[in-house]
């Protein structure tokens, strides 16, 4: 097997096979994103209706609000299949050029964490993605020689989680770039209502209504959640989740109110006790939970910015008095007189 098929073969190895049964089979059926999915059927009917191959799309937003659902579900609607790679996989631009080079016209292929393409592979998708062709330096020194290797008109769909670290050549070579947001507790409410009989579950409305305002507004963590709560129904001798067993189950999940994990709660006492509400880099805080950046970049940043919680600063993170309500506790005066200022656009004494 060579390195071609190994980095095609990258989805198999990474996906649940049971998670990936809970996923939409046609546009149709993806629920929220609405402005996103409405721009996605005119964008497929008009490709569709030319006879040509779909532009090339990117997709950013935190991780698990469905960018590489809407990759399988664009290239179901073209009638064509999915090559999946990553941007880690792909060390050299042969790894890249055996992938193209095996593209079926109209065939699309979906990069994931695009933004951690090495620069030379980078460089070569840009003639791919332009003018459908790549080129390869054989031989070195005065006999090298360069060969324009043609490819078949092809969709890229990219994928990211840090689009600011994409660089602007590769990013202006998308035809379309979807920001993909956070989903509402009622959207998430409708996406474990679909996926309950999948997992031979039922689940009653307040327990339904219940898991998705724990679920962060994460399609991804809600359908994690809810098979976790079919094990603790199915331990408990019951066929439906009810609010008891979602109580009960969060808790033992250390999911305390608005969907915060163990981490989201020990990175905002942190900021509170040790660093006295900020502001503190993310690099110090990293160093403290020893944990990778990328990590508390990506995955609990986002949340906790959205809920109002945390908040960036040109000197690092702070915490918000929401946050010490969150808590019980009272904010520091300073904090709440700089948080009024600045709401009225005001500079603090």
């Amino acid at each position: 097997m060579d390195n071609a098929d190994n980095v095609l073969r990258y989805q198999a190895r990474r996906e649940d096979a049971e998670f990936v049964s809970l996923r939409p089979r046609r546009l149709d059926d993806f629920i929220g994103q609405e402005g996103l999915v409405s721009n996605l059927r005119i964008m497929i009917s008009a490709a569709r209706l030319r006879g040509e191959a779909l532009e090339h799309i990117l997709f950013s937003g935190p991780p698990g609000l469905g960018k590489t659902t809407l990759a399988h579900l664009i290239a179901g609607e073209m009638d064509t299949s999915l090559a999946v790679s990553a941007g880690p996989l792909l060390e050299r631009p042969g790894d890249l050029v055996a992938i193209l080079s095996g593209l079926a016209p109209g065939q699309a292929l979906f990069i994931d964490e695009i933004h951690r393409l090495p620069r030379g592979v980078e460089e070569t998708l840009y003639s791919a993605m332009e003018d459908f062709r790549v080129d390869i330096v054989t031989g070195t020194g005065p006999g090298a020689r360069t060969i324009s290797l043609p490819l078949e008109p092809f969709t890229l769909l990219g994928a990211t989680t840090r689009s600011g670290l994409l660089s602007a050549p590769l990013r202006d070579r998308f035809g379309v770039l979807f920001h993909l947001e956070f989903y509402t507790p009622e959207e998430l409410s409708r996406i474990i209502l679909r996926a309950a009989p999948a997992l031979g579950m039922s689940i009653d409305d307040e327990a339904r209504q219940h898991l998705a305002s724990h679920s962060r507004g994460t399609p991804r963590i809600a359908l994690r959640l809810l098979r976790r709560m079919r094990d603790f129904a199915q331990v408990q001798g019951k066929d439906e989740i009810d609010l008891r067993c979602c109580v009960d189950g969060l808790a033992s999940l250390g999911i305390s109110a608005l969907g915060l994990d163990r981490m989201d709660r020990e990175i905002l006492r942190a900021i509170m006790d040790r660093f006295a509400g900020g502001p503190v880099g993310l690099d110090t805080l990293a160093a403290v939970f020893h944990e990778e950046r990328d990590v508390l970049a990506e995955v609990h940043e986002p949340y906790l910015l959205k809920l109002g919680l945390l908040q960036k600063t040109p000197r690092g993170r702070m915490v918000t008095s929401r946050a010490y309500e969150y808590f019980g506790l009272a904010a520091p005066r300073e904090l709440a007189r700089s948080e009024e200022a600045s709401l009225f656009g005001e500079q603090p004494d």
